[in-house]
């Protein structure tokens, strides 16, 4: 699973908004992304988030904070 669809995957089923370090920690323990395979998954991550804000995917919140489905 790439980066992007490990974001969205760990926003989906979230309840609520989640700082960024919580969806990194979700998508790592869920085995959506690996370690090994994705070299800096802080990098990705961050890249991911960003982008998929940027095109209205997800909504970010708050700083470092994102949604799926807020305010769209």
């Amino acid at each position: 699973m790439t980066p992007r669809e490990a974001a969205l995957a760990v926003l989906v089923e979230a309840d609520g908004p989640l700082h960024w370090t919580v969806v990194q920690d979700r998508a790592l323990r869920a085995g959506y992304l690996d370690p090994f395979t994705t070299p800096d998954v802080r990098a990705a991550m961050l890249d991911a988030l960003r982008g998929l804000a940027a095109e209205g995917a997800i909504a970010r919140v708050d700083k470092g904070v994102y949604a799926w489905g807020v305010g769209g």
